[in-house]
């Protein structure tokens, strides 16, 4: 992945944004040292890679927050370590990598997006969408209630 940082960076500044100052922030971020001497991570890199971790392990905001804070006490006093996930988000968006909320099936059958974006009901187990809601006034189940489940 070190290997192609310096691409990513130059096309998602490039064609997605072009700014010069958007340009130089990725720039430093993917040159700068995680630590002095640091030949291995960059910030950037280290950003990606334990982000990845989160999400592939299910970890909650406030774990990772917790996990980054023991881990940026590890390292050497002047690390460029996020000190918080909300850091990490800061970074990762100037690439473009925002946040989107995906409505889902309760038994995680479906993501309804794409093909699925129109569907109310599991095309698998037949669960609604949306939470069951009674009109009161008219005493019939309200169609456009809550979602069931959104997910990031």
């Amino acid at each position: 992945m070190n290997d192609h940082l310096e691409d990513v960076v130059d096309n998602v500044c490039e064609e997605k944004f072009g700014i010069a100052q958007l340009y130089n922030s990725l720039k430093s971020n993917s040159e700068e040292e995680l630590y002095p001497r640091c030949t291995n991570f960059t910030q950037l890199l280290t950003t990606f890679k334990l982000v990845s971790l989160k999400a592939r392990n299910g970890w909650t905001n406030k774990s990772f927050t917790k996990f980054l804070e023991l881990v940026k006490e590890m390292l050497t006093k002047n690390n460029m370590l996020p000190i918080c996930n909300y850091e990490t988000k800061k970074i990762l968006c100037l690439m473009g990598l925002k946040g989107q909320k995906i409505h889902a099936c309760l038994n995680d059958c479906v993501l309804y997006k794409n093909e699925f974006a129109s569907l109310t009901v599991c095309p698998r187990c037949y669960l609604s969408r949306f939470k069951k809601k009674i009109n009161e006034n008219t005493g019939e189940e309200d169609k456009d209630g809550l979602l069931v489940k959104v997910v990031w």
